[in-house]
């Protein structure tokens, strides 16, 4: 019987990948609580131990030795003792071996289903620490089932869920197809461990570039950046260690091998390979890929960038639905704004011409401060000699009185008003006192202006 349990422990062990310890501690335990389960009522110390060489199993139910016993449970009289042990002595512990046929047939069942969870849990956590060490790796599986939208993959010791939003859009799979997928995370639930598996996570592109290139998976080539809109398309920033290699080529390979296998995975998504640079502008315009850039403008305060393509260029710049325009700032990180070659001289001349209009202004500006003053004398002084021209604003003068005054060499208010009474009544019509109302109507207007 011992040598049997053996060979069921290390055959145990050979199918679930566990260590031979954890499985004779599971069944010690599930021992000990069928012993206390049987006897409970009887000992409370019980022991129970397993030679995991022989196979030997012990059950021994332990109790300390007094003069007067209290509690039967944990305590035996000397006497009880020395029927056993003739040595024993007051204060020391004695045992007494259970026959392994006391436990029982419910015992039995309780410690077959210990030692049930306590394997499961140590398998459990065979799989943990496994799939741990491999989240972020590529993991091939078969379909097993769908359950809603998920699908249950078959991964050997364990299953793993490929969730609808890990799936690649239009995707659909048959029981017994096989899956490759990325390992995007382990989980711990109460029902045993969890693999969560993606194919549209975007390290799944890279990591099917590592087992199609042998650069990149010996590690002259790096994968710097990956981004994709699953099923539709994908940018992927490569560099070289190596100045003799070309990343680029490498990773496509010879008649575009090594990127169509990496396609035909994916289901036709379309692939950008990108030429990875530290400069921003080499590697933004590298981004826009298929489109060719014309030039191209950055803000690094901002981490903005202006592109300018030629016209037939904007629309493949921009991409279906802003999609190139979009993966390609998701790569490098930058905020772009793309403007045709039209767009870009309309806004050019539109900001050359404001310039110059804000020049002149300013010039306008700062000339008439400066000559402020002088415009404001000469502005005075013309409407002085304005005053004093126009003989016609004489209050109280007609016409006929205007021509008279002409005629005689009096064509100014100025002349009126430095003229005297003498002179003025020397003219015929004009008396004493009509010459001095003029004079001083005169006067006054030159005063007032």
């Amino acid at each position: 019987m011992n040598h049997q349990l053996i060979t069921v422990i290390e055959q145990l062990c050979r199918e679930k990948g566990i260590d031979g310890s954890v499985v004779v501690n599971a069944l010690e335990s599930a021992l000990l609580v069928a012993a206390k389960k049987k006897f409970g009522s009887i000992c409370e110390n019980i022991n129970v131990s397993i030679d995991p060489k022989t196979g030997e199993i012990q059950v021994i139910a332990v109790k300390k030795i007094v003069e007067n016993v209290q509690n039967p449970r944990e305590e035996i009289s000397l006497e009880e003792a020395s029927k056993m042990d003739e040595s024993a002595e007051i204060g020391d512990e004695i045992g007494n071996i259970i026959p392994m046929e006391d436990l029982g047939r419910i015992a039995a069942q309780t410690a077959k289903q210990v030692i049930i969870q306590k394997v499961r849990e140590a398998e459990w956590d065979v799989i943990l620490k496994d799939f741990k060490d491999k989240q972020g790796d590529l993991i091939n599986g078969v379909v097993m089932r769908q359950e809603r939208r998920d699908y249950i993959i078959d991964l050997g010791k364990t299953e793993g869920v490929l969730p609808a939003k890990e799936q690649i859009p239009g995707e659909t799979y048959r029981r017994g197809d096989r899956v490759r997928a990325y390992i995007l995370d382990v989980r711990h639930t109460p029902k045993g461990p969890q693999i969560i598996l993606s194919r549209t996570y975007p390290n799944f592109v890279a990591k099917l570039f590592e087992m199609e290139v042998p650069e990149v998976y010996e590690g002259i080539v790096t994968v710097k950046g990956v981004v994709r809109e699953p099923g539709d398309r994908a940018k992927i920033a490569v560099a070289s260690k190596d100045s003799s290699i070309d990343p680029v080529g490498a990773c496509v390979g010879v008649k575009g091998s090594r990127v169509q296998a990496v396609v035909r995975e994916l289901r036709g998504e379309k692939i950008d390979i990108i030429a990875w640079s530290d400069d921003p502008r080499a590697f933004i315009g590298e981004a826009l890929s298929p489109a060719v850039i014309e030039r191209v403008g950055i803000n690094e305060q901002e981490k903005s960038a202006t592109i300018v393509v030629a016209d037939q260029q904007l629309s493949l710049a921009i991409g279906k639905k802003g999609q190139n325009v979009r993966l390609a700032a998701k790569l490098t990180g930058w905020k772009i704004d793309i403007l045709s070659e039209t767009e870009y001289q309309g806004k050019r001349a539109a900001e050359r011409e404001k310039e110059i209009t804000e020049a002149i202004a300013h010039e306008t500006k700062q000339q008439a401060e400066a000559e402020g003053e002088s415009a404001a004398e000469e502005a005075a002084e013309a409407v002085t000699e304005s005053a004093e021209s126009d003989i016609a604003s004489l209050p109280g003068v007609g016409d006929k009185m205007i021509l008279l005054l002409k005629e005689h060499g009096f064509s100014s208010i100025k002349s009126i008003a430095e003229a005297t009474e003498d002179e003025l009544s020397k003219i015929p019509k004009i008396g004493e006192k009509t010459a001095k109302k003029i004079i001083d109507a005169a006067r006054g207007l030159i005063h007032s202006a």
